[in-house]
């Protein structure tokens, strides 16, 4: 928020956020919070960046459009390929434990 001098001569001073016109004094100082609040503004934009990293269906922040069902997929294939894996250790395994029983 700044404060525009209307009245220079006179120490008159206007906000614009409400419209209200002042004198100036000199035991009051007054801080402008506009950088902080674009600072803000960024942290706010990476913070909902965080959140929408949680799903697999939205976008992300530094992704390149159109990529938003990636993570999906990369997770069913990755999930997929692990299953069949696992699936194939554990049939070899009951293979081999029924090859030393002599179920087989």
């Amino acid at each position: 928020m700044s404060m525009v001098h209307a009245a220079p001569e006179a120490h008159l001073v206007l906000d614009p956020l409400t419209s209200l016109l002042a004198a100036e004094r000199e035991d009051i100082i007054q801080y402008s919070m506009d950088p902080i609040m674009e600072q803000l503004d960024e942290l706010d934009k990476i913070a909902d960046d965080l959140i929408n990293s949680l799903s697999p269906t939205k976008p992300l922040m530094n992704s390149y459009p159109g990529r938003e069902n990636t993570s999906y997929s990369a997770g069913f294939y990755g999930n997929s390929f692990y299953g069949v894996v696992v699936g194939l250790a554990v049939a070899g395994l009951m293979l081999l434990v029924m090859s030393a029983l002599g179920v087989m």
